[in-house]
Order: C-alpha cells, then structure tokens, then sequence
C-alpha cells in the first residue's frame, strides 16, 4: 500500500514536471508536433499593459515566436480547440467570460489542468463595452468575472486581463495594474468574428504573422471557423519555423519591448467610431457591430 502511494505521488510529479517543460512536452509528443519552445513569466506583482494594436509596449519576443491567445470562450467547440492543442502540445492563454465559465466549469477546469493559462474577459462582456459603463459598474463586472472564472479553473487563474472589445479606461487600466494584472492587447487578429471559410482564416491570420514576424495572436475558441482552421495553423507554423511561447504568471520581471517612433494604436480608432454610433443612436441603442469594432471578444 505504501510502495502504491509513493508510485502513485511519483506520477503526478512527473505529470506535473511534463507541463512545466517544454522540452519534456516536445518528447512526449515527438519532433513532429509544435510544441512550446519556452515559458515567458508574467510578473505578478507589477502589472503592465502591453500588446501594440492598443498600447505602445508588447512582449520582448524573438523573431518567428508567437503566442497564442483564445477569448470568450468556454463554449461549445472549446473541446475541439483543447483536443487540435493537446494532440500539438501546444499551450495557450484563454480569457475567459465569467458568464460562461459559470455555465461551463468543467471546461475550463479541463483547460487549466491541460497547462493552459486561465486568464479574464469580464463576467458579461458587456455588448456596449466595459468603457460605457460606470466606473463602480465596470469594475464589478470585471471582478465578479475573475471570480467566476477563478472558481471554474479550480482556484486559481492567471493575473491576466482583456478588455471585451479592446475598450478600456485609464481608470479601470491603473486599477488592475495596481493589484498585478497584465492588461492584454494584442499584436495581431485573425478577424474570426467575421464571415468567412475556415481556409480564408487561415490565409489572412498566416499574412499578417508573416509580415509581423512574431507576436500576440488573439483567436476565439468560440468561432467554429477557428475550431476547424487550427489543426492546420498549428502545423504551419512548425514548417514555417515558428516558436510557440506559452506565457504564466512568475516573479520576475515581465520582458517587455517599447514601440519604435510613430507607433499609433490600430484599435482606438475603431473602438470611437463604434462606440459614437452606439452612444449617438436614437431610441432603443444598437450593439455594436463586429465589423465596425473590428472584433467581437
């Protein structure tokens, strides 16, 4: 019996040992598969906001490295997502809705104990953004879904965070940098809130990454067209050479690399332009469209 709990205790150490190594990842897997080729940490305890479609800083990353992030879900195809990532081992960061975590648990449970980073998309991810709402409103939309979230991973979550629509306030953004959350942008979209074939997805999400070299890719595991253009993103990225960084929580500093001179934000633009037919509307107020705010996250 006691030879049966040291084995059994043995095996969960190398289990969790196989999720914090990239390396032993990569040889459970074999040469084939993506893999992640390191782990960036994520200060905990001084935030930052960062991603360059929305702040003028991103992740120190090196030329043909990326990570991957998937909001709004849980959701029905989550499970394809987590089953196209396993079988790559590959791991993400999920920003999760509170709203949906509370329906679907087990999913997000199901994600954090595959290694995957369990990060924050507000509890309602309200249609006409956390940014229309009160302060006092909007922070506890966001706090009521990290809770939600939190409780669903099993109790613990990443300290990160990513305003629904991109579409936050300097107040809520100093206070969630003040309690150690990262605010998360990104550096490129594959616009799968739009119509389009699978294969499209992944001729444009390829294009840009092409012409970015590197960075924070933002997906939605809630899209089905995302679902069923991974499989093949993931092996494209392998035989393009490309680097999967797979981003938790540490101790350290976070690595952080400043934009160069001229650097504008790609999603302001879009945010004012929806938001002011949202706000200007007359009667009964229109949710933004996904076309307008570039995104439905």
């Amino acid at each position: 019996m006691k030879r049966f709990s040291i084995s059994k205790r043995f095996g969960l150490l190398f289990l969790a040992f196989a999720l914090a190594s990239p390396g032993a990842a990569r040889a459970a897997c074999g040469p084939d598969a993506l893999g992640v080729s390191r782990v960036i940490e994520i200060d905990r305890t001084h935030g930052a906001a960062i991603g360059l479609q929305s702040y003028p800083r991103t992740l120190a990353l090196n030329d043909h490295e990326v990570v991957l992030t998937f909001d709004d879900g849980p959701a029905a195809t989550t499970a394809h997502v987590l089953d196209t990532l396993a079988k790559e081992c590959a791991r993400v960061t999920f920003f999760i809705v509170g709203n949906n975590a509370d329906a679907m648990p087990a999913m997000v449970k199901r994600a954090a104990a595959e290694g995957h980073s369990i990060g924050h998309h507000s509890f309602s991810h309200p249609a006409k953004t956390l940014r229309l709402m009160s302060y006092a409103a909007a922070k506890a939309d966001i706090d009521r879904g990290i809770a939600a979230t939190t409780k669903a991973a099993g109790g613990t979550a990443a300290p990160f965070f990513r305003f629904p629509g991109f579409a936050d306030t300097p107040e809520l953004v100093a206070d969630l940098l003040a309690r150690g959350y990262t605010v998360f942008g990104s550096d490129l979209w594959a616009s799968d809130w739009s119509p389009m074939t699978s294969k499209a997805e992944l001729d444009l999400v390829l294009s840009r990454l092409e012409k970015a070299g590197k960075g924070i890719v933002l997906f939605h595991d809630s899209q089905a067209i995302t679902a069923q253009m991974l499989p093949e993103f993931l092996r494209e990225l392998k035989k393009r050479g490309y680097k999967l960084a797979h981003i938790v929580p540490g101790d350290g500093p976070t690595p952080i690399a400043e934009a160069g001179p001229g650097w504008n934000s790609t999603t302001e633009p879009i945010i004012a332009k929806t938001l002011g037919k949202y706000t200007g509307a007359k009667g009964k107020p229109q949710e933004p469209a996904p076309a307008d705010i570039g995104h439905t996250h």
